[in-house]
Order: C-alpha cells, then sequence, then structure tokens
C-alpha cells in the first residue's frame, strides 16, 4: 500500500470500533466529536505533509526492510542523520499545529522495542525479535498511527509492582494460555491513544525477579476487546463547544490525554515482545526514554517557534515591537528556544549503531536535553505572558464582540493599533493564551515537566552517564596530585 493521505487516515480512523468515554458518556462519533476532532487534524498534518514534495525527504524514508517509501514515524533509525531528521520533522510538525501531533511516542517505542527484543533474543533464544519485525513490516505497509504506552498508575510510589495493594495498578499478564497471554491493567497519560490504530504496551520502571507477570510488552490493535479509554480535562475544553474559532485560540489542531484501561485482554503469542524477562524492564525502559527525551528537542522547540512568533505579533498589535525591553524579550525567548533544538540534534549527532543494527542517541545528551525541556518552555511562557499583557486574560468572548449591543464597545475600547482590527488583536491574545494556560498548555507546559520522566528521572540518569570519576581524574592530572 501507498503511503495514506490525510483524508484516507481520517476515514480509516471511523472504520475503528474505538471505546471512549467523556464527561461521564460513552463518544458514539470519536472523529467528528468538537472537542476531539482538533487532536485528530493533528495526526492528520502528519500525513498531509508525506505527501507534499517539499516535505518529502524529511517526512518520508525508504524502508530497509519493505524497500518502499514509507512515513518517517514507522521508520528504524539507520543512521545519525535519521536522528537528525527526526527532530528536524518534529520541529516542522510543531510549528504547523502549534499542538502535540501524538506520533513522536510510537516511532520512539518502535526504535526501543527493535534493540531490546534482539538482545533478548540472544540471552535467551526467544522470537521476540521477529515477532517484533512481523509487527513492523506489516504498520509500515498499511501506514498506520501506533501509539506507545508506557505510564502505569504507580499507586504507591513507595511500593514494587507486585507489593502493591491492588495489583492491577501496573499493567501485568493474569493469565498465561498457550496460544498467548491475558493482560490487565491501565496506562496513564496517553497522548494520541484516541487518534491510533495500534499500541505498542511497555513496562514503566525497571523491575526484579518477583515481578516477572509485570514485565510485559506487546502490540495489539486501540480498538482490541476488553480496552476502553477515559479522556482527561484540559484546561479551557469546552471553549470548543461553544462554536467561538477565536475563543479557543487554536481552532484547527490540539491534544487528548486519556486513561487507557485493559480489561483483560487477550494477545496472541506473535505480538508479544517481552514476557517474564524482568532484567530487560529497565533496559527497554532507558532505550524509550532516551529516544522520547531527544524527541522533546523538536517538538517542543516548533510549538515554541509558534509562541514566540505570536508573541511578536503581540507587541507589533499593542504598539510597542520596537521598545528595547520587548526586544531582548524576544531575543531571550529564541535564545531559550534554540538551545532545546541544539540539544535535540546533538544528542542525535552523536547517536552510535546497536549490535541491532538501529542507531541510539547519545543518552546522556538527551538526558540534558530533556532536563533543559523541563525549564525553558516555563521561562518562555512567562515572557510571552508578560509581552501579551492582561487583556490575553480578560478579553471578552467572541459573542460580545459581535453582539450588535455591547459589540461596538468592545471594538472601540480593546482596539490598539488602529491599523489592527481589534478582532485580530484578540485572535492572537487567545492563541498565546491557548499555549501558556489552555488546552496546548497541556503539551507544552505541563509535559516538558513531565513527559518522558519528571524531573529527577533525567538527573538520575545525567548522574549515572555524566562519568564523575574521569573527570576527577582529570582534575587530580591537571593539579598533579598522585594518590
Amino acid at each position: 500500500m501507498a503511503l495514506m493521505t490525510g483524508e484516507q487516515y481520517v476515514e480509516s480512523m471511523r472504520k475503528l470500533d474505538l471505546k471512549v468515554y467523556m464527561f461521564g458518556e460513552q463518544i458514539e462519533n470519536v472523529v467528528d466529536n468538537p472537542i476531539l476532532r482538533p487532536s485528530l487534524n493533528s495526526v492528520k498534518m502528519t500525513y498531509d505533509l508525506a505527501q507534499k514534495p517539499e516535505y518529502q525527504e524529511l517526512m518520508t524514508v525508504e524502508s530497509p526492510y519493505t524497500h518502499e517509501r514509507i512515513n518517517r514515524f514507522t521508520h528504524i533509525h539507520q543512521s545519525t542523520e535519521d536522528l537528525m531528521n527526526k527532530v528536524k520533522m518534529q520541529r516542522l510538525l510543531g510549528q504547523k499545529t502549534a499542538a502535540c501531533f501524538q506520533r513522536g511516542v510510537g516511532m520512539d517505542a518502535f526504535n526501543a522495542v527493535f534493540s531490546t527484543t534482539f538482545d533478548i533474543d540472544k540471552k535467551y533464544g526467544t522470537n521476540y525479535h521477529e515477532n517484533f519485525m512481523k509487527f513492523l513490516k506489516f504498520v509500515q505497509e498499511q501506514d498506520l498511527t501506533v501509539d506507545g504506552a508506557m505510564t502505569d498508575p504507580k499507586g504507591d510510589r513507595g511500593l514494587a509492582p507486585h507489593q502493591q495493594e491492588d495489583p492491577d495498578l501496573f499493567l501485568h499478564i493474569v493469565e498465561r494460555r498457550e496460544d498467548g497471554i491475558v493482560v490487565r491493567g491501565a496506562k496513564a497519560h496517553q497522548t494520541g491513544f484516541i487518534n491510533s490504530h495500534q499500541v505498542i504496551v511497555m513496562p514503566t520502571i525497571a523491575m526484579g525477579e518477583d515481578d516477572r507477570d509485570y514485565a510485559v510488552s506487546f502490540a495489539c490493535p486501540t480498538d482490541e476487546k476488553g480496552i476502553f479509554m477515559i479522556v482527561g480535562r484540559q484546561s479551557c475544553d469546552t471553549r470548543k463547544l461553544e462554536g467561538s474559532a477565536m475563543d479557543t485560540g487554536n481552532p484547527e489542531f490540539g491534544g487528548t490525554e486519556a486513561l487507557v484501561v485493559f480489561d483483560d485482554v487477550f494477545i496472541p503469542n506473535d505480538r508479544i515482545f517481552l514476557n517474564g524477562e524482568f532484567e530487560y524492564a529497565g533496559v527497554l525502559v532507558e532505550r524509550f526514554a532516551g529516544y522520547h527525551r531527544q524527541s522533546y528537542g523538536g517538538c517542543k522547540v516548533g510549538v515554541g517557534d509558534v509562541l514566540i512568533g505570536a508573541a511578536a505579533v503581540a507587541a507589533d498589535y499593542n504598539g510597542c515591537p520596537k521598545a528595547s525591553h520587548i526586544k531582548d524579550k524576544i531575543i531571550e525567548m529564541q535564545h531559550l528556544n534554540e538551545t532545546l533544538y541544539a540539544c535535540g540534534i546533538a544528542c542525535s549527532a552523536l547517536g552510535t549503531k546497536t549490535e541491532s543494527g538501529n542507531f541510539l542517541i547519545d543518552l546522556l545528551l538527551a538526558n540534558v536535553c530533556k532536563q533543559n525541556v523541563t525549564r525553558f518552555p516555563y521561562e518562555i511562557v512567562r515572557l510571552a505572558e508578560d509581552i501579551a499583557g492582561g487583556l490575553m486574560v480578560t478579553a471578552p468572548s467572541e459573542k460580545d464582540l459581535e453582539d450588535p449591543k455591547i459589540g461596538q464597545y468592545v471594538d472601540k475600547y480593546l482596539r490598539g493599533v488602529n491599523t489592527v482590527s481589534t478582532r485580530n488583536r484578540l485572535k492572537i491574545l487567545r492563541l498565546i493564551e491557548n499555549l501558556c494556560l489552555g488546552t496546548a498548555a497541556v503539551g507544552y507546559r505541563t509535559e516538558s515537566m513531565h513527559g518522558a520522566g519528571s524531573p529527577q528521572a533525567q538527573r538520575i540518569m545525567i548522574a549515572r552517564q555524566g562519568n564523575l570519576r574521569m573527570k576527577k581524574a582529570l582534575a587530580k592530572s591537571i593539579a598533579q596530585i598522585e594518590e
């Protein structure tokens, strides 16, 4: 099959029998729901851009396994150039959507599972890598969107999975059959699950021998029997029900998060990638986290580009673009944003080939990248809010602007530069609000903190990989210290 168009992707999602709940009700038409559709549009963009000649080299690549042109989101990295192109692609999509386009987690899962299954098979003589390759070729040939699911609810953070009072707080195997396994549990904060055809499930932490049943990885359809989703709330989410494009800030694109429940889901043998080999749970987590921390040096930067642009437009509309403090703030926003991008490119450029054949980023620099992502977007947001002014959060609604009686007053008193319409001024302020405080803040602010592991997770990895012993030896050598 050739690469799907964006419209073909949308129609393929209509064919799925997804079980989705929101506001206490089951959603019958997921694709056209006004709250959910913007997130689907963001994924659709990954298909639309792949069809455009000017983006072909970035968005697509020839598969070494099917020997056909495929979407880069289904690719196994074959070089450091692939790793860098991944970051560049993610920045582009952030620029085009100003939202989370949701396919990065699946791509990162592909590459983590690829090398980990190879290593497990080498040690134990299992056939997990063969299983994965069969699944990968299926995905590439059908041009499917695949989500990655790692984060468990976790319950009591001080207890291992097998020690939890409720055993289901970490997804686990409840039955082993001759033809497969049955799993139960949930995955939290699932970005894009609702817009995906398939999912790769992975463990969430390193595990010990007593956690064997929790050391499980597999793939299955998102509408598999026993799977259902509970959509999470987002700030200002119901504005999308009001019919006001202006008040949403970003009328076309967005993201969704869901709690996904696996209620005794059967997984056939040929879709299993890890089944009790507990010592490889941590390996898989570390590799996935590394790839995903690299991703944030692209996707957050692309959204940052939009926010910086919006802040600059707001300064224009407010009539103060030449003020020295405004120019200085915009420069600082650009500096912080490009620093994030530099980290994403750096960890890619220093990537190395694994024994399995794919390329892994420099893990130390990937963790440095994500550690910066936990901080810099917050400062960029602060500066954007500073430049925009308080009207960003106190402006009347679009209906007030359009009202026959009071609209004239809104237009009169909320105009900035006289050559710019009040409507356009309010549009740009609502976009800034959306990115700083609204629905997009889920993906740009809070996800920057907690996505791909909370800040302490990166600090632990930096401590492990920073080679402090070598640095001490360098200092002693320069100081001519002999011990």
